[in-house]
C-alpha cells in the first residue's frame, strides 16, 4: 500500500533506538524526510546514517533532551515546518505508590505529558495553516489498563490522553489528525530495564523474568520496533484522515478489554 506521504517532513522524538527508531525507519521507508532527536549524540548519528543509507531521505539530527525547554527550542529551531510529529520520551522509573513525592510527579508530567503538549502547540498551528498534518503520541497500554508499579507513567500518560481527546477534535476540520499509539511490551531497552527490575526483586534470571512476562501476553512474545513503526506510519498516512483522537493498542492482546 502506498501511504501517500513521500516527500513529507517528520519530527520523530527519542528516535535513536527502540520504538522511536522503529517509527523513523518506517516513515523513511515511505519517503518521508526526518528530523531525528535523542539525548545521546553517538547513537543518534549512527541511526541517522543507517536510515540515510537505507532509504535515501534527508535526515537532520538534533542531540538534545526533548523534555527540557532548551532541548525543545533546539529541536524546533532545526525542524522548521514539519508535516508529521511523533511524540516520544522514555518512561519514568517503576516503584510503589509510597515511593513518589511531588518532584517525581512533576518530572513525569514534564516528560510524558507537558513535553508532547508543548510540541503540539508549537507545530500544529502550522499544519492547520497548510491544511494537513499528523501527530502520533507514543503513550502506553497503561492508559487502558494501569500498571501498579508504573504509577508515574499511568498518571502522566492518562493526562496526555485526556488532552488529546479534546484537542484532536478541535483541529480535525483543518486536516490535522492526532492519535495515540499504546505499546505493550516490545523488545526494547525499556523492556530489558523492566525485566531487570523483576529479576532483581524476585531473585530470578533475566531469561526467567522475560519468560514469565511473555506468558502474560496472548501472542506469546514481545512486540518488535518494526511492527510498531509500521502502525505509526499508517496513522501518519493519507489513509488515516478519518481516524481522530483514538488510542490504538499494540500489546499482543495483553489488555483484556472489549473496548
Amino acid at each position: 500500500m502506498d501511504l501517500g506521504i513521500s516527500g513529507k517532513r517528520a519530527l520523530v522524538c527519542a528516535s535513536s533506538k527502540g520504538l522511536g527508531r522503529g517509527c523513523a525507519e518506517a516513515l523513511a521507508a515511505e519517503g518521508v524526510h526526518l528530523v531525528m532527536n535523542a539525548r545521546g549524540s553517538d547513537a543518534l548519528e549512527k541511526a541517522a546514517a543507517d536510515i540515510r543509507a537505507a532509504h535515501g531521505v534527508d535526515v537532520v539530527t538534533v542531540a538534545a533532551d526533548i523534555t527540557t525547554e532548551d532541548g525543545r527550542a533546539k529541536v524546533l529551531a532545526a525542524s522548521g515546518a514539519v508535516d508529521i510529529l511523533v511524540n516520544n520520551a522514555g518512561g519514568p522509573p517503576p516503584g510503589m505508590w509510597t515511593d513518589w513525592n511531588r518532584d517525581d510527579f512533576i518530572a513525569a508530567l514534564d516528560a510524558n505529558m507537558l513535553t508532547p503538549i508543548a510540541l503540539i502547540k508549537a507545530l500544529v498551528p502550522g499544519m492547520m495553516e497548510r491544511g494537513w498534518g499528523r501527530v502520533v503520541n507514543i503513550t502506553s497500554q497503561s492508559v487502558k489498563s494501569p500498571i501498579p508499579v508504573l504509577g508515574l507513567s499511568n498518571s502522566a500518560r492518562a493526562g496526555l490522553t485526556g488532552y488529546v481527546a479534546g484537542t484532536s477534535r478541535q483541529v480535525a476540520g483543518k486536516g490535522v489528525v492526532i492519535n495515540n499509539l499504546l505499546p505493550g511490551i516490545h523488545d526494547t531497552d525499556r523492556a530489558t530495564s523492566l525485566d531487570g527490575g523483576v529479576a532483581k526483586a524476585e531473585g530470578i534470571s533475566m531469561d526467567a523474568a522475560r519468560t514469565k512476562r511473555q506468558a502474560t501476553i496472548p501472542a506469546g512474545r514481545y512486540g518488535t520496533a518494526q511492527e510498531f513503526g509500521a502502525a505509526c506510519a499508517f496513522l501518519c498516512s493519507q489513509h488515516a484522515g478519518f481516524i481522530v483522537g483514538q488510542n490504538l493498542l499494540l500489546d499482543g492482546g495483553a489488555v483484556n478489554a472489549t473496548l
